[in-house]
């Protein structure tokens, strides 16, 4: 028996070892594979900047850097709030002309410029938002030890001029591609736009997209490949308001607002999904000595996991009517009730780009190409609405660096602008495919 049980081990030791140099072989070929492989596609990106034309576009970069930082201060002059982007859209729209794309307005406000492929069929899509979050502040640019300083200079002055230095780019260098390349600046991408550009433009090439690539703000060290859903929230309470000497100790819409806000501030935010809220605007009130009619507050909120960003906003609306019940408890006349509502503003959806996509390998040999260095990032971008919808989509910086965003004190180094653009202009014609 014993000897039947030694001959039983030594047979399985011999199937291990004989199992372990199989699989240590299959690893072998599997390294070897995606050695060749990440050789071939280095090589292809090393194979497509060396194409005349295409060196001829990444010299124009160099060269025109200046070119494309005078763009940038130009659109970022002229003011573009939310559901105002007209004036900065026609601008737009004369510098996309006159690289010689076939330019349209859509009935968004969308800016659109095609470049056509050989197949109108397929199609890359450049997206840079228009607008920004600075209602009536002054939008002049300061040059500043080096820097460019104004609201919206970076987020997203620098993606919408990174648009007009890659369609400048494509024009000089007469390189033809198979996909068709559009250049979009498009709408409603801040605050309570809900990303009504992006979602005009997807709905309206639909299938035809190979792939979106939204261009916003500077940073070329992240690689945007998965958005965060948002809901923006209006809560408003109104009362019958009053003197605040004659009516003194009537429930007031404010006092019961900021009862609800500081109940809810009180929650638990998770880290794991990482969420995250923000209350943005309170506006209510007409005077010092009178009980406010009404109140309203503006509410962010954003997380990685639908479901947990569903608690949060039940959570403010638990928060909110435990303050305004809170607010009235001393009073039961009808003629000193509050009234609570809620209006949601806009919703932004999830989504991830697989970690297999080959849009996402292109980056990557780009960057390796460049000798840039990139870390992938969650956040909430136009590339959204694409995601969110399967179509392959990242958010990529425009190059240089920036800082101050959404602040009145935003500010922008052009310094090593070129890096961004070399790398939108190389993933663009990796993309769209270039004819020999």
């Amino acid at each position: 028996m014993i000897v039947q049980e030694y001959t039983l081990l030594r047979t399985g030791d011999k199937l291990v070892r004989t199992n372990l140099v199989k699989l240590a072989r299959i690893c072998c070929i599997f390294l070897v594979m995606a050695t060749f492989s990440a050789r071939a596609t280095e090589d292809s990106v090393s194979s497509l900047a060396q194409n005349p034309r295409c060196a001829s576009g990444l010299e124009w970069i160099d060269k025109n850097s200046g070119w494309v930082t005078d763009q940038q201060i130009r659109l970022t002059e002229i003011p573009a709030p939310e559901f105002n982007e007209a004036r900065r859209g026609e601008f737009l729209k004369d510098v996309f002309e006159a690289t010689g794309l076939k330019v349209r307005i859509d009935e968004t406000g969308n800016v659109i410029g095609e470049r056509a492929g050989t197949d109108p069929n397929r199609v890359i899509l450049l997206a840079a938002h228009l607008d920004t979050v600075f209602p009536g502040a002054d939008v002049r640019v300061r040059r500043v030890a080096g820097r460019l300083e104004a609201p919206g200079i970076s987020d997203n002055g620098a993606g919408l001029a990174a648009l007009a230095g890659l369609a400048r780019a494509l024009s000089e260098s007469r390189i033809r591609t198979t996909k068709t390349i559009v250049f979009a600046g498009d709408v409603g991408e801040e605050g309570e736009g809900n990303l009504r550009g992006i979602r005009a433009l997807v709905e309206s090439y639909g299938p035809r997209l190979a792939a979106v690539i939204a261009v916003d703000g500077p940073s070329t060290e992240h690689i945007t490949t998965q958005g965060i859903a948002s809901r923006r929230i209006e809560v408003s309470i109104t009362g019958p308001g009053g003197h605040s000497w004659s009516d003194f100790g009537a429930p007031n819409p404010i006092t019961a607002i900021s009862r609800g806000i500081v109940q809810f501030s009180s929650i638990r935010v998770s880290d794991h999904p990482r969420s995250s809220y923000n209350v943005g605007v309170i506006e209510g009130g007409t005077s010092v000595n009178s009980i406010p009619s009404r109140v309203s507050v503006k509410v962010d909120l954003r997380s990685e996991d639908e479901a947990e960003l569903s608690r949060m906003e039940l959570a403010l609306r638990q928060a909110m009517q435990a303050g305004v019940k809170e607010e009235t408890s001393g009073w039961h006349s009808p003629n000193h009730s509050l009234q609570l509502s809620f209006r949601l503003l806009g919703a932004r959806p999830a989504g991830k780009l697989p970690d297999d996509s080959s849009l996402l390998q292109v980056i990557r040999d780009v960057d390796r190409y460049l000798g840039n260095h990139s870390r992938l990032e969650r956040s909430s971008t136009d590339a959204n609405i694409p995601l969110s919808l399967g179509t392959p989509a990242v958010a990529l910086g425009a190059g240089g660096r920036g800082g101050g965003s959404h602040t009145p004190n935003e500010w922008y180094d052009p310094s090593g602008r070129e890096l961004g653009l070399k790398r939108l202009f190389l993933i663009a014609l990796s993309l769209a495919t270039v004819q020999p």
